[in-house]
């Protein structure tokens, strides 16, 4: 499992991956990113600052992403990532979050600034479009109005293409209310897993042939044709 990499391009910054206790909520049909987890925290701390003593601090800036909502990492974990920011002079950091956990967004923000960090919040909304996210997803976000789940404390929302049913002009929208409301979008495309949800090769090569080149220069548009492309991961 690859923990640590930079992201030259398009908002620069150092990630790392690191495991927590996983996914409280684990119901999205499309996901199997929560058996990156362990209810060791001895083990989880261990694995966690091997990741992030690979961090220099050369842009100022740290995405954390652990499979799951920054709640899901325990205090031993989150009191590291500080000591890291302060140690390499990092002033922003991204942390991932499931609307279940948005009410804890502000406590979080508020010890991260303490020390003079900024916190930027990602949410995997994964499309605007509500009935396909609930009754296919199965994501678990009652909110429908994009401009309300932003303003709920996310900065940037994660998207997910490449599904049965999605096509040029629903991508085409998501990504454009994605921009609308977020100062950031990030899309990912759908490989196979072991969720039930599987991909669409044929809305996958919609993305790439009609979409993709959209998109490909936009400087607030992350696009990952692949799970790895961030340089994290297996």
């Amino acid at each position: 499992m690859q923990r640590y990499s930079t992201i030259t391009e398009k908002n620069p910054r150092e990630i790392v991956l690191l495991r927590g206790r996983g996914c409280r909520y684990r119901r999205c049909a499309f996901c199997d990113y929560h058996e990156d987890a362990s209810c060791d925290e001895a083990a989880n701390l261990a694995i966690n600052t091997e990741a992030l003593e690979n961090v220099t601090g050369q842009y100022g800036t740290l995405e954390i992403v652990n499979s799951g909502s920054f709640c899901e990492l325990e205090e031993s974990t989150m009191k590291a990532i500080i000591g890291v920011c302060l140690a390499k002079g990092i002033r922003i950091v991204h942390f991932e979050c499931h609307w279940l956990y948005r009410r804890h967004i502000p406590a979080l923000r508020e010890a991260f600034a303490r020390f003079g960090i900024a916190v930027k919040m990602k949410i995997g909304v994964e499309t605007f479009d509500h009935q396909y996210r609930e009754q296919t997803m199965l994501k678990g976000i009652n909110e429908t109005d994009p401009a309300k789940i932003a303003d709920a404390g996310f900065n940037e929302c994660c998207l997910l293409f490449g599904l049965p049913g999605q096509t040029a002009e629903s991508m085409r929208t998501d990504i454009e209310t994605g921009l609308r409301h977020f100062e950031r979008v990030c899309v990912n495309i759908m490989i196979e897993n072991s969720a039930p949800l599987q991909p669409c090769d044929e809305a996958r090569q919609t993305f790439v042939r009609d979409i993709y080149p959209e998109y490909k220069e936009n400087q607030r548009v992350d696009i990952l044709l692949h799970n790895t492309d961030f340089g994290v991961g297996k």
